[in-house]
């Protein structure tokens, strides 16, 4: 029987166990923001360590952690980035780090970020005659453009090609992002699914609520438009400041409701106009909040998963997305939610049609909240374990 098979057919008896597995992971900024790549980071160590393993994780650290890390976090020295002070770059692996990995003594080495950090975390595992595992979280090279850092862009591929290739298994969000490793020159057999999950007890079309909706200003029949995620360029908001003004002209009386926080708040708070900024949310009140709009637009061309898709489609939302591979993924357009031309008018289009067709955004979220449930955080963190002891027992 194959190794996995075996693995898989354990997992049937109970809870799949990770005992025996020690794994260094290595992070870009594990708690020094919150993020998706960080929530999903977070997540595999506090259910690694649920089902026995042995995790240690290193990183830059900030005196201000926008949250509490799952597991035991060892502080990497670094400096902050120009112009994104939130977050931070280490600048190799130095010496008393790279002891404090021997002496830990993993057996597998998980890399997050193409960052120098990760590449000299893939030279340590090289050393030492350990396996090493690279997660995919997002579309690094795409952010520059965004940063008028256009010419940058082949550099960041060329990083991007020599990380995953160092890499003995590289696990990508799905089959999407498994063909743009392919595409790289990644082996495909070395390529593994980590799938993300969604907080279904906090995600729920049962979230919604009408008196917070009042609170705000809206009448109960007002169709509220969603940006979710950090308020950051990359993220699209220019796209979305410009599509709900493109509606504004159509005749749509739009109030959007932006849900986050960032460092480019104030630019989208001045391109965008009339709006209500709650904030970064967590929790129950970011489930009532979600749940509490109708429409989501989600502009963004960076995205290696889209949870913001996934979150807002389990809240029981009509979705619009940039017609992506991330989105693509997700949404079957036109049954539980849309994909559309990346451009202002093409977005506005189909939200166009939501606004004015009650029946079609209703049924689009009941189909979404439905394609949401096979999404669990549990199935999903179990994957990463089986590619774990699949690698580490063929190594």
């Amino acid at each position: 029987m194959h190794p996995t098979a075996q693995l898989r057919t354990e997992a049937l008896d109970g809870p799949l166990s990770a005992a025996g597995l020690r794994v260094a992971l290595f992070s870009g900024n594990y708690n020094c923001t919150r993020d998706g790549a960080n929530n999903a980071l977070n997540r595999l160590v506090a259910h690694l360590l649920d089902r026995g393993a042995d995790v240690r994780v290193y990183s830059p650290t900030t005196k201000q952690p926008a949250f509490a890390p799952a597991g035991e976090l060892v502080s990497v020295p670094s400096i902050r980035i120009p112009g994104r002070s939130e977050y931070r770059a280490a600048l190799g692996l130095p010496r008393s780090i790279a002891r404090d990995v021997r002496d830990f003594a993993p057996n597998i080495i998980h890399v997050s970020a193409p960052d120098w950090l990760g590449t000299a975390a893939q030279r340590l595992a090289g050393q030492m005659g350990i396996p090493i595992v690279a997660s995919m979280h997002t579309r690094f090279e795409a952010y520059f453009d965004y940063y008028g850092l256009g010419a940058l862009k082949t550099w960041a591929v060329t990083r991007q090609c020599r990380f995953y290739r160092a890499s003995n298994r590289v696990l990508a969000p799905n089959e999407a992002s498994s063909r743009h490793l392919i595409a790289m020159g990644i082996p495909r057999e070395r390529i593994d699914i980590w799938s993300r999950g969604v907080e279904h007890e906090v995600f729920s079309p049962s979230r919604r609520d009408l008196d917070w909706r009042r609170s705000l200003g809206y009448a109960d029949d007002d169709v509220i438009l969603l940006f979710l995620g950090r308020i950051v360029r990359e993220k699209g908001i220019a796209c979305f400041a410009d599509t709900a003004e493109e509606l504004r002209k159509r005749g749509f009386g739009l109030r959007p409701i932006i849900i986050g926080d960032g460092p480019a708040r104030r630019e989208l708070e001045q391109r965008l106009g009339t709006a209500v900024f709650v904030g970064h949310l967590e929790g129950d009140q970011l489930g009532r909040a979600v749940a509490s709009a109708d429409i989501l637009l989600n502009a963004s061309l960076t995205e290696a998963f889209g949870n913001v898709n996934l979150e807002a489609m389990a809240a029981g939302l009509a979705v619009v997305s940039a017609d992506v591979p991330s989105a693509s993924a997700l949404i079957t357009h036109g049954v539980d939610g849309y994909l559309s031309e990346p451009k202002c008018e093409a977005f506005a289009d189909s939200i166009a049609k939501l606004l004015s067709d009650t029946v079609a955004r209703k049924r689009a979220g009941k189909y979404a909240s439905v394609t949401a449930r096979s999404y669990q955080w549990s199935n999903v963190l179990d994957d990463v374990i089986l590619s774990y002891r699949n690698l580490a027992l063929n190594s």
